[in-house]
């Protein structure tokens, strides 16, 4: 089994926290996104992972070193690949079609999601999708009386379907897929101006391929920094019963920790209120605040705050008052 994960993009909606880090690495509940992408899809495929192959653009040498020990992490080896221009979702996945073989997850880096099943890696194709109350903004899948999904709709302003795509995507034949996209690519078959992933499958699922939905109990977006956020709150709540939450390294005085939380290593917190659904990342300090619903990233320093409904970045030095905040890395705020 293969995971490979498209996350190239620029992430423009989450500046400034993408300024200096790919925004898939941005940590929720003290992991980065993609971490618990590739994790998740780890527990719900019952097979060892072989290969994590993440599509990304030129972020150097430290973020690439960060993403083979992800892949590492679920016991895989990690490639990296390289999209130099943004040309599609299909085009994405062909910038690593060297590790499109045998069976294949394809994840798109800027999602998480729940799942209560198990993939079932002998059917041709699995959609992971969600029932959602307005489908008109999403990609959707139309079903036959067997299961099977009959149709891909992209945006439907009539309803025709209350199943939407989350996308990640398993394909059996990882190299029949690949055969697919150089089609497109060869043919310059392009929607919109781009070479989409769903014109492939429409292709293969005319040629007989059995493309069946596996339903999430809960897709949770990180587009942007309030989605992100809230991500981060359901993912504590998920994940609140786990030990080392707060690392027993954290420095902790005088003060009220509201669970579920999660505390990084060698944290201070001094004379605070933190919680509920607050993650702080390693080496940060709070003093004299109050946190709740935030995500305060490494070596950051707080005082004097009382915060909510915010992310932090990394190496922030900030002293203020009551506010939300959305304060990108190497920033100094004094209210």
């Amino acid at each position: 089994m293969r995971i490979i994960v498209p996350m190239a993009g620029m992430g423009k909606r989450m500046r400034p926290h993408t300024l200096t880090v790919p925004k898939p690495l941005i940590p929720i509940a003290g992991k980065p996104i993609v971490q618990r992408l590739v994790e998740d899809i780890a527990k719900v495929c019952h097979e060892p992972i072989e290969e994590v192959a993440f599509i990304i653009g030129h972020f150097g040498e430290a973020v690439e070193r960060d993403l083979k020990a992800i892949a590492e992490s679920v016991g895989a080896k990690g490639s990296i690949y390289y999209q130099e221009e943004a040309l599609g979702t299909a085009h994405a996945i062909m910038c690593a079609q060297d590790s499109l073989e045998g069976k294949v997850v394809v994840a798109f880096a800027d999602t998480l999601f729940k799942a209560d099943f198990q993939l079932d890696t002998n059917a041709d194709g699995t959609i992971w999708v969600q029932r959602v109350e307005d489908p008109r903004p999403f990609g959707v899948v139309k079903l036959n009386d067997n299961g099977e999904i009959t149709d891909f709709v992209e945006k439907p302003q009539e309803f025709v379907s209350d199943m939407a795509i989350i996308g990640i995507y398993y394909f059996k034949d990882g190299a029949y897929l690949r055969s697919e996209l150089q089609y497109l690519l060869d043919n310059d078959i392009k929607d919109k101006g781009e070479y989409q992933l769903t014109n492939a499958l429409e292709n293969m699922k005319n040629k007989g391929t059995k493309f069946i939905p596996a339903v999430i109990s809960e897709w949770l977006d990180c587009g942007n920094k309030n989605a992100t956020v809230f991500t981060n709150q359901r993912y504590l709540e998920y994940i609140k019963d786990e030990k080392d939450l707060v690392a027993a390294s954290a420095n902790i005085q005088n003060s009220v920790i509201i669970p579920p939380v999660y505390i990084g290593e060698n944290a201070v917190i001094h004379n605070s209120v933190v919680g509920p659904h607050v993650s702080i990342g390693d080496n940060t300090s709070v003093n004299d605040s109050i946190l709740s619903n935030s995500i305060v990233q490494k070596d950051s320093a707080i005082k004097n705050g009382n915060i909510a409904n915010s992310m932090i970045g990394n190496f922030v030095s900030y002293e203020g008052r009551q506010s939300d905040l959305s304060l990108g890395d190497y920033n100094t705020l004094t209210e």
